[in-house]
């Protein structure tokens, strides 16, 4: 296993959310929350070496949950412009290993993370989430993996990689992401959220 202490946290909250619309997804209210909290939530009590969230100029204050932001002037560029960039800091700070996570996946939980945790046991370890059919993020890259993180273009470099590594499998709601409104619907039907309608307004303005 790999410690949580020799672990970064980098959680990708940059880009350009066009399937989504306007406001910005992570902002979008969910459970009484913004989308791109609750995985803040969820992680707060897992003792990383640091926390890192790339961002393009989403307006959630992460800097008072213990995280550094590193903006990303880029997002255009995909999510590996994100994933280099946090990759560098954390390969900087003499990490062990690296989490990535997406902010817009709000049913993550710890305990899911610690047994990913549990599965890494090599300085190469690569290990995805899994909903039982294809592999997701969170994905942990052991420190041996980083010069390839670094060397990533685009949004699809990593898949072989990840696809090739071992899978934590864990329930298809904890790994569902907000890529579109209908998206956070569906996730607010399952969690009975009473706001969905207040989003519904929001995001078809």
């Amino acid at each position: 296993m790999i410690a949580a202490e020799d672990v970064v946290l980098i959680l990708l909250a940059a880009g350009r959310s066009q399937r989504f619309g306007i406001p910005n997804k992570l902002e979008v209210p969910f459970l009484n929350k913004p989308v791109g909290l609750h995985v803040v939530t969820a992680f707060e009590a897992i003792p990383f070496r640091d926390r890192l969230v790339v961002t393009d100029g989403c307006t959630l204050d992460f800097a008072s949950h213990g995280y550094a932001v590193v903006h990303n002037d880029d997002p255009a560029a995909g999510m590996a412009q994100s994933v280099k960039l946090g990759v560098q800091r954390a390969k900087d700070d003499g990490a062990q290993a690296v989490l990535i996570a997406l902010a817009d996946m709000p049913r993550v939980t710890a305990a899911h993370v610690y047994r990913m945790l549990d599965a890494a046991d090599s300085a190469d370890a690569v290990v995805a989430s899994s909903d039982g059919v294809k592999p997701s993020p969170p994905a942990l890259f052991a420190r041996d993996r980083f010069d390839f993180l670094l060397s990533l273009d685009g949004d699809a470099g990593a898949r072989d990689l990840v696809r090739a590594g071992r899978h934590v499998v864990t329930a298809p709601a904890e790994l569902i992401d907000i890529d579109t409104p209908e998206d956070l619907e569906r996730l607010q039907a399952l969690v009975h959220d009473p706001r969905a309608a207040i989003t519904r307004a929001l995001t078809r303005r």
